[in-house]
């Protein structure tokens, strides 16, 4: 039987929470997904290449600090630009041209024949690593029921991390017999093969067209698609029940009382960011200097993208089951306390292993989960900017962490004190999120509303 909405006004959000989620629901995640897992991938990639680049240049130890610090300021500076962009111009558009630019600046990284060049690509792939990644996490939020949006959002972030994990298994494989560029030679063609079928089948936000004029019968047939059963008549007009005002979409992150959230929100990134990358870069090191073996080290080092996975599954249903503030601040906490317990295990791998991965659980997990809260956390007009300017300052953590360490290793400070002061930027990002939940307990991006979406409803 097919269900006919006759009102002269449909609310959307309405009508995507009363629906269950659909296959073409999934598609779109799935899709957001495969961006993701190569974003992972191409981010990570001069890691996974960084030992025999080395060895085939006879570069010093070190010397691509730098290549690794450009890259992420790239992905500072893309995460920053594409949100204002997408909020204006769509997120699909932008998805595309992201993807584009960093699969060909990968493929051009094979030419790099001296670190100038090689910096000055890795740097220009991290601009479109860096703008595809909000707009990703924002369409799969506003293809989600309320209901479920953590969820999906944060199952869709694994993505990443399989990204990330899957170019270290190729580069283990395939480095030694093809040399260092065929990561990039990868990394760079699948972009470019998947980039069609995001053309064809990714769609534009439902919600965010929802807040522009002209758009019904595109909103019609995404409608159609998400439950055949929806029919409309043609003089149907679908709204969005969200605030849009017009101006520069960076300012309205501090209107409307959400100012003070919004800096919470970015000290949160930018601390857990500054403990997660200090970690990727400096556990091998850190637990090889506490007697263990170079393997054992990168295999338990490992442990942490796979606690992350774990955590972010099961964090992903109590951030929908209950105040997603109280859950994160929480994890964090208990961050802070495993980071101080891995400084304290010495060299006994039987306690560092379980630790690693409930480091991994709680920091992997506790910034995915970040990831949908800050989706959650704006309302359509400015939700890839809010998620966009997050990650970026975010990732100016991620490029202090990293330094930082350094700094402690080569100032021979202990094992114990340097994982003590870890905890801290934790328990900060715990005191954030906490304090975020006490000012605005509400999250615009959840609709308090259960309203019928077939009744006639104004903006």
């Amino acid at each position: 039987m097919v269900e006919r909405a006759q009102p002269s006004r449909v609310n959307v959000l309405a009508l995507l929470n009363d629906q269950p989620i659909s296959r073409y629901q999934f598609l779109v995640a799935a899709l957001c997904a495969a961006v993701v897992f190569m974003d992972g991938f191409d981010a990570q990639a001069i890691g996974y290449v960084a030992p025999t680049l080395s060895r085939e240049w006879h570069l010093r130890p070190g010397a691509l600090g730098p290549v690794f610090g450009i890259g992420l300021l790239g992905l500072t500076i893309g995460a920053l630009v594409s949100g204002p962009v997408a909020d204006r111009l769509g997120r699909k558009p932008v998805i595309l041209f992201c993807t584009l630019f960093f699969g060909v600046c990968t493929l051009l990284t094979v030419t790099a024949d001296s670190l100038t060049g090689l910096m000055a690509w890795r740097f220009l792939t991290g601009l479109g690593l860096g703008g595809a990644m909000p707009n990703a996490i924002a369409l799969t939020s506003e293809y989600s029921p309320d209901r479920s949006r953590a969820s999906m959002v944060m199952v869709m972030f694994i993505g990443f991390s399989l990204g990330s994990a899957l170019g270290g298994a190729l580069a283990a494989q395939l480095v030694p017999a093809y040399g260092w560029t065929i990561v990039f030679w990868v990394g760079g063609i699948v972009p470019l093969v998947l980039l069609p079928i995001l053309a064809m089948s990714l769609p534009e936000s439902i919600r965010l067209l929802a807040l522009r004029e002209g758009q019904n019968e595109r909103i019609a047939t995404l409608l159609a698609r998400i439950s055949p059963r929806l029919r409309f008549e043609p003089q149907v007009q679908f709204v969005a029940t969200e605030e849009h005002p017009e101006g520069f979409t960076v300012r309205h992150l501090f209107s409307e009382g959400r100012g003070l959230g919004t800096v919470l929100l970015w000290i949160m990134f930018f601390m857990n960011l500054l403990d997660l990358y200090f970690l990727a870069n400096w556990l091998p090191t850190v637990i090889h200097n506490a007697g263990i073996s170079e393997r054992l080290a990168v295999i338990t080092t490992a442990l942490l993208q796979v606690g992350g996975v774990v955590g972010t599954l099961i964090l992903a249903r109590l951030l929908d089951r209950f105040l997603p503030y109280r859950i994160l601040a929480i994890t964090y906490f208990f961050a802070a306390v495993f980071l101080t317990a891995i400084g304290s295990a010495g060299s006994s791998i039987a306690l560092i292993i379980p630790l690693v991965f409930a480091t991994g659980f709680c920091v992997v997990g506790a910034q995915i989960g970040a990831n949908a809260l800050a989706a959650l956390y704006y309302p359509t007009f400015i939700r890839s900017t809010g998620v966009g300017w997050a990650l970026g300052i975010g990732r100016i953590g991620s490029i202090v962490g990293p330094v930082v360490g350094g700094i402690l290793l080569a100032q021979q400070w202990s094992i114990p004190r340097i994982f003590l002061l870890g905890a801290l930027p934790a328990l900060i990002a715990a005191a954030a999120v906490f304090a975020m939940g006490q000012l605005r307990p509400d999250l615009p991006g959840r609709q308090s509303t259960s309203a019928s979406p077939s009744m006639s409803m104004g903006h």
